[in-house]
């Protein structure tokens, strides 16, 4: 059976400090728009939960039913790629995401999304958002093989996992997680 790769994020570690964010940008070389971004979704009061998400390299992905450019490709391991040299700027993938992440790039007037660092990932290494990681809140994993025990495939409030099957899985703390939107 074939790899397929994703990102599992442990609700419990992460504290918040967008180094994921920020090494994505600097990997990237832009502000906008950001591939990763940490959301915070706790509600408040003192009380923090915060949540890092990018591009869900999703099994059935919704940008590449859309597109009619055939920007979007999906590798064996489950990456998909966008090839801004093919996109006209349309915009349909941005509106079919149910995770909102292709976004225009106001620079080149394309759009772009996260790659999963697949040059990285080629050479046996780890995104960037990965290997700054300080708390090991964020990981890369294949979804062929067992996870950690305890890890789920959604979250309250999480949108269309049974039509795109997004590659990312949670690992929850020991208590109720916020309820709240995810864009």
């Amino acid at each position: 059976m074939e790899k397929r790769l994703g990102f599992l994020i442990d609700l419990s570690k992460c504290v918040g400090c967008k180094s994921c964010e920020i090494a994505c940008m600097n990997k990237h070389h832009f502000t906008q728009p950001r591939y990763r971004r940490v959301l915070n979704i706790g509600p408040g009061n003192n009380v923090f939960e915060f949540l890092s998400l990018s591009c869900n390299h999703c099994l059935n992905p919704e940008c590449i039913r859309v597109c009619t450019e055939h920007c979007y490709k999906k590798r064996r391991d489950g990456i998909v790629l966008h090839d801004p040299a093919r996109c006209n700027g349309c915009r349909r993938c941005e509106g079919a995401c149910p995770f909102s992440v292709p976004k225009m790039n106001p620079q080149t007037r394309k759009i772009s999304k996260c790659n999963f660092c697949y040059e990285l990932i080629d050479q046996g290494f780890e995104p960037v958002c990965v290997s700054v990681c300080i708390v090991g809140a964020l990981r890369v994993v294949d979804l062929t093989q067992p996870l950690p025990l305890g890890s789920q495939k959604t979250l309250p409030d999480f949108p269309m996992i049974q039509f795109t099957k997004p590659s990312i899985r949670f690992l929850l703390p020991n208590k109720p997680i916020y309820s709240g939107r995810f864009s």
